[in-house]
């Protein structure tokens, strides 16, 4: 079963949108052109199997009939976040970055996804095939900030008390002492998540929503900032679990790495030989904890229209089969749709897509530029749209397509 072609919007619904004006020299790109993060709907997806189907392609290539606002429209009619603080957290952007390209060669989609959950404040899961720099991604992002960091490799036999942390009696005292596990770190890497058990996936619940931890009846405040970083591979079936629906919708997002081109193979090559690929041999500059929750905090500022947050909610509903232009058999593929916290994660997320590009409003192009990896994770399908191969970005460009920009 594929995804039905969108009837093109007519204007019954709602009134036609205001010509398109020149966007000004330095705005965010138009949805028609790629977007930071990857493709935009009128093309194929950078992950590869998030490519969209003929039809959607074809419909995607036409454009939205409502033209687009100019960036300015979605501004406040102050400032939401003073030029000074705007170039300190484009500096503090700019020092990760340089500490990530020294450890990772390419990955750029993966690079912007890591930066952009830094900043508000989510967890990210990074699945691919194995050798594509997942741990390498996760411990860069992690030297990159001078708080601590911690490594689980998830196995069957792992239990919750290894992660979270446990009591010890004393004999000699007679008392119980606690003993913190590594999720009391600013960054925690999750590697192989679907290796361990569901007893043990669901003992990161709590540490993922709600920053604490529960040990003998005693809770344990998690440091601020906190972050999880969880890898999985796709290909390995032998001794793992699925992750469960209530643990997917606790990452902010999910990033697909894909294969690097021939160029940055031959880079990492180089590299190897150089004796440089494991880490520079010039010293790169760190940013401080107080920076990143510096960053968080601003992101917190950015303004968000009220146009802007309508269209974020259109998008949500479309995907349960509602919406002001549903997708024709939408529920015939998709059987449950994205939650609220699905309409937080978009908003959060163009919020800090916008402060990553130097502005302090969010446009419907910081909504569509990450819309693979929030809403990836966050649609089930049935099992029809499993049996015919259908892809959840697929979905999504329809969905995109079908709710038009205000």
């Amino acid at each position: 079963m594929s995804i039905p072609p969108t009837q093109q919007p007519g204007s019954s619904a709602r009134p036609p949108a205001p010509p398109a004006r020149p966007a000004p020299q330095g705005s965010a790109p138009s949805a028609s052109g790629p977007s930071a993060s990857g493709p935009s709907a009128s093309g194929p997806s950078a992950s590869g199997p998030g490519a969209p189907t003929q039809g959607v392609q074809g419909q995607a290539a036409q454009g939205h009939s409502a033209p687009a606002r100019r960036p300015g429209g979605f501004a406040p009619s102050s400032r939401a976040i003073s030029p000074g603080d705007l170039e300190r957290s484009g500096a503090i952007v700019s020092t990760i970055t340089k500490v990530f390209q020294s450890r990772v060669v390419g990955q750029e989609n993966l690079r912007l996804s890591l930066l952009t959950a830094l900043a508000a404040g989510g967890h990210v899961l990074l699945e691919s095939v194995p050798g594509l720099a997942k741990t390498t991604a996760a411990s860069a992002l992690a030297s990159s900030i001078t708080g601590s960091f911690a490594r689980v490799q998830c196995t069957p036999d792992l239990m919750p008390n290894d992660i979270i942390g446990t009591q010890i009696f004393n004999y000699g005292s007679g008392t119980f002492t606690t003993q913190l596990g590594p999720v009391h770190a600013n960054v925690v890497l999750l590697d192989e998540i679907n290796r361990s058990s569901a007893k043990t996936q669901s003992a990161m619940l709590e540490a993922m929503q709600e920053r604490q931890t529960s040990i003998g009846g005693e809770v344990y405040r998690l440091p601020e900032p906190f972050m999880v970083l969880a890898t999985q591979n796709p290909i390995e079936e032998e001794g793992t679990y699925v992750l469960p629906e209530a643990q997917m919708d606790r990452f902010l997002m999910k990033e697909i790495l894909t294969y690097p081109r021939p160029a940055e193979e031959h880079e990492i090559l180089d590299r190897s030989t150089a004796g440089s690929l494991t880490g520079p041999r010039e010293a790169v500059g760190t940013v401080t904890l107080e920076d990143v929750r510096f960053l968080q905090q601003m992101v917190d500022q950015v303004y968000v229209d009220p146009a802007v947050k309508r269209y974020i909610i259109d998008l949500v509903f479309t995907t349960r089969g509602s919406g002001p232009r549903p997708v024709p058999n939408l529920t015939q593929s998709v059987r449950v749709g994205a939650s609220p916290r699905g309409s937080l994660a978009l908003m959060r997320v163009g919020q800090a897509h916008a402060l990553l590009h130097g502005r302090d409003y969010v446009t419907p192009d910081d909504v569509r530029a990450m819309r693979y990896g929030v809403l990836r994770h966050r649609l089930v399908l049935t099992f029809d749209a499993l049996a015919s191969g259908i892809k959840p970005e697929q979905i999504i460009d329809a969905v995109f397509h079908a709710v038009p920009m205000p």
